[in-house]
């Protein structure tokens, strides 16, 4: 075997061992889900056989006893939504402040990029309190609330691949008697497309697996996502149903490792684009 040959050898082995350090918490968490809570609590590790498998009892009690199908439609709605209103909103105004070099767009764009360093504790106080009186405790309302803390990531990455469109395809556009608006959707739109997908991407998985936002805001007597139906999986006195929540964490997670494995390829390709200087 050659040197190059030896030394990719290492590093497949080195990146393997590290690969499945990181895959072994789910396959724990997997085959959990197969097994009675008593024996979940009493030996975490050991795979399910004849004594102690639950079969599927744990996943029918996470959908009927807990109401785990009510908490993915308000999930799935409120993320779709929030991830497309964070598209189009960030990504005409990235367009607007990169075009249009004023004071006004660059205090924006810096304001943008400075929500990102804001941790979220100094404000979810103040925010819940502001969202309730304001009505936004609903999954229409919560929706407006994930647009401001998702605009900061989405406007720097937007404004970057804006950078690197020849401003003429814009002005022949004009020229040709499009309206700014056309301009937009019809030109600058389809070229944004590798940042739109990685932008969507990882806010899809943000917001899908948030838990601590839609807590404070939503009025959780009426509206519950997976990670609130999860927590409430938790009795009082710290009756715990583990075989429920094994199940749960599996049917909540399988969607968006779905979605990330269909769609990681555009991750760097939209990141790179992204990250180009003005």
């Amino acid at each position: 075997m050659t040197e190059k040959g030896k030394k990719s050898f290492w590093r497949t082995v080195v990146l393997g061992i590290i690969a499945l350090l990181w895959i072994t918490p789910i396959g724990i968490v997997l085959f959990n889900s197969f097994k009675q809570k008593v024996y979940i609590n009493a030996d975490p590790f050991s795979l399910p056989n004849a004594v102690t498998s639950a079969g599927t009892l744990n996943y029918v009690n996470a959908i009927d006893k807990y109401g785990f199908l009510d908490a993915v439609g308000w999930t799935l709605f409120i993320t779709v939504g929030s991830v497309l209103v964070i598209l189009v909103c960030t990504s005409m105004c990235a367009w607007y402040i990169t075009r249009v070099k004023t004071k006004v767009t660059k205090a924006i764009y810096l304001l943008c990029v400075f929500s990102m360093v804001v941790p979220f504790q100094m404000v979810m106080f103040t925010l819940s309190l502001v969202a309730d009186r304001l009505g936004l405790n609903t999954p229409w309302g919560i929706i407006i609330i994930y647009l401001g803390f998702g605009a900061g990531l989405a406007v720097f990455m937007f404004c970057g691949f804006v950078k690197s469109i020849p401003l003429e395809i814009e002005e022949a556009a004009l020229i040709d008697g499009c309206t700014p608006i056309q301009t937009f959707f019809k030109v600058v739109l389809p070229i944004m497309k590798p940042t739109y997908i990685s932008v969507g991407i990882l806010e899809t998985m943000w917001i899908w697996n948030d838990f601590l936002l839609p807590y404070l805001v939503l009025d959780i007597n009426k509206y519950k996502t997976i990670s609130i139906v999860i927590q409430y999986m938790q009795g009082s006195y710290g009756r715990v149903d583990m075989g429920a929540i094994m199940a749960a964490l599996i049917l909540a997670i399988i969607p968006i490792i779905i979605f990330y494995l269909s769609c990681q390829k555009y991750i760097i390709k939209g990141v790179a684009a992204g990250a180009v200087k003005g």
